[in-house]
């Protein structure tokens, strides 16, 4: 919650960007034991964006940053916070290359892990540069070249993921202002976090010193018990957001969620009671885009109509860590940039 005399995050842009190649589930067919029925009916994806190669996260923030900050009408901001799973090196963090070339060098600028809830992360961050004074105008990213952690013959989670970012710019303001951030409900349990993991690249793997198993050199997922996980967290601090806000279910003209899984997506609103027609969707044409999903529905939907000025949003995610948060807000009269 707000405290008295401080600041209140405001959203005063939003952008996203999709790398133009696309792969089609018949293209995945052709290499997977698997068909396009069999992967629209378990996830609701038909097709998700590619990297091509020499593409990194950074471009990717890059772009999304850069239309965030046309959107919201300036080129200034006092940090950068970059929310991603795929850093483009562990040491040092992508977010002050972002920075630098988007015209930002000097600011504050650092990296921010939290897979799949990486953007509520992110935003609650940025949020508290904003309430501690730190900083009048934050621009947060979440960009995901999640496709180079994918094992491309797994056919439980190549079809599943895409690569994108999405960004949105925060200033300073009231908390009865359009578009400021309302309560933001953030938690986690290490004790599963095996259950959505990726072996490389960290210290306790470096330190056992031993030689890396195929498996550890992808991500992995155990996915039921994920689900299960991902339904009960989601649907919880979804409830436990709504009553911070003093808001009910019928309160909310859409609900904006980590599009993991069309199936998740549907069974967390059911729990919350927010019906089919105020639920936001893109998982079908762009896939699960970790971390970036949350900001890219929210361009998204704001460009096609589906989110208007004035509508009282819901945001929700869960990723590894486990992770999972959720937020509230009054969308203002941006025009996204995509």
């Amino acid at each position: 919650m707000t405290r008295a005399g401080t600041s209140t995050a405001v959203i005063t842009g939003v952008g996203a960007y999709l790398p133009p190649n696309t792969v089609s589930n018949h293209e995945l067919v052709e290499r997977l034991d698997t068909t396009d029925e069999w992967i629209r009916s378990r996830t609701g994806i038909a097709r998700r964006h590619v990297i091509s190669p020499g593409t990194t996260t950074a471009d990717l923030a890059v772009e999304a940053g850069r239309r965030a900050l046309k959107s919201a009408g300036h080129d200034r901001v006092d940090a950068v916070v970059l929310a991603t799973t795929t850093p483009d090196r562990p040491c040092p963090a992508t977010a002050p290359e972002v920075a630098s070339r988007l015209g930002l060098t000097g600011v504050a600028a650092f990296d921010v892990s939290a897979v799949c809830t990486g953007f509520l992360y992110g935003l609650a961050t940025g949020a508290g540069l904003i309430a501690a004074g730190t900083a009048q105008h934050v621009l947060v990213i979440a960009a995901e070249a999640f496709t180079t952690l994918i094992d491309p013959e797994d056919r439980a989670t190549a079809p599943i993921f895409g690569d994108g970012a999405g960004a949105v710019v925060l200033r300073a303001g009231r908390a009865d202002e359009p578009g400021a951030v309302g309560p933001t409900l953030l938690g986690s349990d290490g004790e599963n976090a095996d259950l959505v993991a990726v072996g490389t690249s960290g210290g306790a793997r470096r330190a056992d010193g031993g030689p890396l198993p195929r498996e550890e050199r992808y991500f992995r997922m155990a996915g039921r018990q994920v689900f299960r996980h991902a339904v009960t967290r989601m649907s919880v601090v979804c409830a436990d957001a709504l009553t911070a806000a003093d808001w009910t279910a019928a309160d909310v003209d859409l609900l904006v969620a980590h599009q993991a899984n069309a199936r998740i997506t549907s069974a967390v609103a059911d729990f919350v009671g927010i019906p089919p027609e105020r639920r936001a969707s893109n998982i079908e044409l762009v896939g699960n885009t970790a971390g970036a999903s949350v900001p890219v529905l929210l361009a998204d939907a704001a460009a096609d109509g589906t989110l208007r000025p004035g509508h009282r949003v819901l945001l929700t995610a869960f990723g590894g860590g486990l992770t999972w948060g959720a937020a509230t807000l009054v969308w203002p009269d941006v025009s996204p940039v995509l």
